[in-house]
């Protein structure tokens, strides 16, 4: 008796086993992930408390790759970059001005452009003053934001160490724009959720 299938040179396919099959889904998952992960979407856990009240600590933020590939961070974008001392760490901050914008802060409010700006999403933990002599917190004078560059302070003005200390952020160190927070945990609680931040969009 002969193999009609081994005949006509028709191979025979084989049952994979349930094994394989979860091994080659878990695989191609996990392709999938780093692809998005490298090129589209990357994820982030909120340590610190420099973009209060807008973030939290505990809050997992997702942050959209792409948005810089494809244009240009804009005033009031909240983005997260390389450290510029330090690229290995990464910050999140907002963006306060853009290349050629010209900043000033005095007594805490900031002048872009000669214009006094309004902001809805700041907060300030101290009603003292510094003088633009004894630290940049509260009073700079007028600079402009250098080509490709960027002025970057956190919402908690009071609590962050962002631009005012330490510079411009340059185009090339920005990882992308934060838009939303997926999930969020009380820290150092018994897994308490916020409910009431997951899935909220920022802005």
């Amino acid at each position: 008796m002969t193999d009609d299938s081994a005949q006509n040179n028709i191979p025979v396919k084989k049952k994979k086993s349930g094994l394989r099959d979860t091994f080659d889904s878990i695989v191609v998952a996990f392709v999938i992930a780093m692809i998005i992960r490298t090129f589209f979407v990357q994820a982030f856990k909120i340590p610190s408390g420099s973009m209060l009240e807008t973030l939290q600590i505990g809050d997992h933020i997702l942050v959209n790759k792409m948005a810089y590939v494809l244009g240009k961070p804009k005033v009031d974008d909240i983005v997260v970059f390389e450290f510029p001392l330090d690229p290995e760490k990464d910050f999140i901050k907002r963006v306060i001005g853009i290349p050629g914008d010209k900043i000033q802060i005095e007594d805490k409010q900031i002048y872009r452009n000669g214009k006094k700006i309004t902001e809805n999403f700041t907060e300030f933990k101290s009603k003292i003053v510094l003088p633009g002599s004894v630290s940049p917190r509260d009073n700079i004078a007028e600079f402009i934001v250098p080509k490709d560059m960027y002025f970057v302070m956190g919402d908690n003005r009071d609590q962050s160490f962002d631009g005012r200390f330490w510079g411009f952020v340059p185009k090339d160190a920005m990882i992308g724009k934060a838009f939303i927070i997926y999930w969020s945990l009380i820290p150092n609680s018994n897994f308490e959720i916020r409910f009431n931040r997951i899935m909220k969009f920022l802005k």
